[in-house]
């Protein structure tokens, strides 16, 4: 059964007599019971921060996408992160960081671990297997994005994996990129896929949510015990919404999918463009690696502008009417942002130009275009 057709069909009421379509929404925190001796029970919940069945359901629908054994939810999609980290580390640990990572990872990793006696090294996304030459002593586990949610990498996963394999260190994924649709990391041997469900799944930019899914139960099991002991809770309103997400998911993945490699495509022909940085395009120097490893893209993608001032950039993002200024993406609207203010990186030799993201909608594409059209023109004289 494909995809499309079980997030249709997943997490419903069994039908009765008059059964509504979606699961009702249970609202507790004290859950009451008849016995006593029930409350210190081991196999059932206890407590209204342990979840509901629509949290089940949800759950379900996770591990369906991502070919997990198991999901913990998150409250947002950084809680997600830091909770697979956490899961995985301890004081004296040495972790490895791609330094294309979202940029609030890199912080907690750098900083908040650093406190807590771990040790954060970051290593080059285009590393490939040469990542064991990073390995020490201590190194517990490995920390990738692909593509890196600003400059676009794509990373060699299966060569890394091999090379975590060889000491049984943890591969961890932020896959919110391919919404789990396009990209299947699991699959590929990583121990962790992480969403911030916030994006695609939500999909009106209106909800924080994450999860963090594992390939096998043991790994599963850790998670869910670090969820517990960070106190981490997720509301039943925002797990329904993204149970309810989940059954557009597709439809509106496709349509977003399509009108950014469109719009990239359009935009690598512009005069006041350098270059733009979306891996399904063939001049993407890791077009190779995820016409191998992925099935498709996501809505988001970098275009490096030719040599311009901050002051002429702003002015151009400014101009914009139909894309919204703000972070994340996978909602119904456009966004854009200027990348350059929050670049932090130790690997590379930088860009000809300033890093402008676009993140695509639901918006008709020649719309989008005619849109970035009026306002290069009057902040780029293009």
């Amino acid at each position: 059964m494909k995809d499309k057709t079980k997030f249709t069909h997943i997490g419903r009421p069994k039908p009765g007599i008059a059964t509504p379509v979606n699961l009702d929404v249970t609202r507790a925190s004290t859950l009451l019971f008849a016995k006593s001796e029930d409350l210190y029970r081991t196999d059932i919940r206890g407590y209204g921060r342990h979840g509901s069945p629509l949290h089940d359901a949800l759950e379900e629908a996770f591990n369906e996408l991502e070919n997990g054994a198991g999901t913990s939810l998150a409250p947002s999609g950084f809680a997600a992160c830091t909770l697979a980290i956490l899961s995985c580390v301890s004081a004296g640990d040495h972790l490895l960081v791609t330094d294309s990572i979202y940029g609030p990872t890199r912080n907690f990793c750098e900083n908040f671990l650093k406190g807590l006696g771990v040790e954060a090294e970051r290593y080059d996304p285009r590393i490939g297997a040469e990542i064991a030459s990073f390995f020490k002593p201590n190194t517990i586990a490995i920390i990738t994005e692909s593509p890196g949610s600003l400059t676009f990498e794509i990373q060699d996963l299966p060569a890394i994996v091999k090379a975590a394999k060889t000491r049984d260190l943890k591969v961890i994924v932020d896959n919110t990129w391919s919404g789990g649709i396009s990209y299947k990391p699991l699959n590929m041997g990583a121990d962790i896929s992480i969403h911030a469900a916030t994006k695609y799944m939500g999909g009106h930019s209106d909800i924080l949510f994450g999860a963090v899914i594992s390939r096998t139960k043991d790994m599963a099991a850790k998670v869910a015990k670090t969820r517990k002991f960070l106190g981490y809770a997720t509301s039943p309103d925002d797990a329904y919404q993204i149970l309810r997400g989940f059954r557009t998911l597709h439809t509106r993945f496709e349509a977003q999918e399509k009108s950014a490699v469109q719009l990239a495509d359009w935009l690598k022909t512009q005069s006041f463009v350098e270059t733009v940085l979306h891996p399904a395009l063939d001049c993407h120097p890791d077009h190779g690696l995820w016409k191998r490893d992925f099935t498709g893209g996501g809505c988001l993608f970098t275009v490096v502008m030719k040599p311009a001032t901050t002051q002429q950039i702003n002015a151009f993002i400014d101009g914009l009417e139909l894309f919204g200024i703000g972070f994340s993406y996978g909602g119904f609207e456009s966004v854009v942002i200027h990348c350059d203010p929050q670049l932090n990186r130790k690997f590379g030799d930088g860009f000809a130009g300033p890093l402008v993201r676009f993140g695509c909608g639901l918006e008709d594409i020649e719309d989008l275009k005619a849109d970035i059209m009026q306002s290069a023109a009057q902040a780029l004289n293009a």
